[in-house]
């Protein structure tokens, strides 16, 4: 089951099932959010309340249409929290690896990396290693399909990122419950972050974008896609890649677990919006330039998600805290 949310009118937040080429609006409803805390108020699942609430009209499925990004707080932004776990795919491992050594030597990303191949997949039931965890946000940042995505000022560079995103409530006895999963383009600052190891961390403060469509019981072993860089229309980069658990050196139930560990975590009534990692990005092969377009794609995971890159050329401005 996929589902989208977007704005009627401009104004007007609406959710709807995507039927193949058109979408049936879900009547009582203005988010996936009160959708899912529906179900879990009464103890139903979100297949039949989606089902149940389904109105008799339908209208075009269009990349006219103003989307929202696919899962997200619809009244306090800030309680949604965007974060991710990193170094779960060999490639991004390798990558990171090469930016931080000329030679041979094998840093902390590979070990690290090392170490979920060696305990990120223990038996069900059990805690396996520990993975990379990054903060990129609250729900401010997050940017649905053809919205833009923006290098501020004091960005080195923007980059693109192919992941999948899990999307999650933690309901009133502050249990996580997994909404659905949807495609992302996790988008950071790989220049910053070359220029030394520590400066990941802010190099993760950036906008980024999920949708169009959240999958409600997505399959996740074996999940393959492809990135691709537009410029002026026509295609620059391209990149085939495969996520999934199959591709993965930590399963999902550790990653969420890694991230779920912590109390502040799960906090009744909180959105999160966790990143699983990716497998292609395009750094370090072309340099993204202001108007490109970024497309990411997954099978099973809908229509491809859109974002154009947009870099703000204003001056750097000194940010003072003000006594009171």
């Amino acid at each position: 089951m996929r589902l989208v949310q977007y704005l009627e009118d401009a104004l007007r937040r609406r959710v709807a099932l995507v039927d193949g080429d058109r979408l049936i609006p879900i009547e009582g409803f203005d988010s996936i959010y009160r959708l899912a805390f529906d179900a879990i108020d009464n103890n139903r699942p979100l297949r039949d309340v989606v089902e149940g609430s389904l109105s008799r009209d339908s209208i075009a499925y269009t990349d006219e249409m103003m989307f929202l990004p696919a899962f997200d707080h619809p009244n306090e932004r800030a309680r949604c929290l965007v974060s991710g776990t990193g170094l779960t795919h060999r490639q991004s491992a390798q990558t990171r690896n090469s930016m931080h050594t000329g030679a041979q030597a094998v840093t902390d990303s590979m070990r690290m990396y090392d170490w979920g191949v060696e305990g990120g997949r223990p038996e069900p039931g059990r805690i396996g290693a520990q993975p990379e965890w990054f903060y990129k946000g609250n729900g401010h940042i997050l940017r649905g399909h053809n919205e833009l995505l923006h290098v501020p000022p004091y960005a080195d560079d923007g980059g693109d990122e192919a992941e999948i995103a899990g999307c999650y409530v933690i309901d009133w006895s502050g249990v996580p419950r997994r909404v659905g999963m949807a495609m992302g383009n996790e988008f950071s600052d790989h220049v910053m972050e070359r220029k030394n190891y520590l400066y990941l961390a802010p190099s993760k403060l950036r906008q980024c974008s999920i949708g169009p469509e959240l999958v409600v019981g997505a399959e996740f072993q074996n999940v393959n896609g492809l990135a691709r860089i537009e410029r002026a229309g026509n295609e620059i980069w391209r990149q085939e890649l495969a996520t999934g658990e199959d591709n993965m050196c930590h399963s999902l139930e550790n990653m969420e677990h890694h991230h779920f560990k912590y109390s502040a975590h799960r906090q009744a009534g909180d959105v999160h919006v966790h990143f699983f990692g990716a497998g292609a990005f395009s750094f370090g092969q072309i340099t993204l330039q202001d108007g490109d377009v970024m497309e990411v794609g997954f099978e099973g995971f809908g229509r491809p998600l859109r974002n154009e890159l947009r870099v703000d050329r204003s001056t750097n401005q000194l940010i003072r805290a003000m006594t009171l």
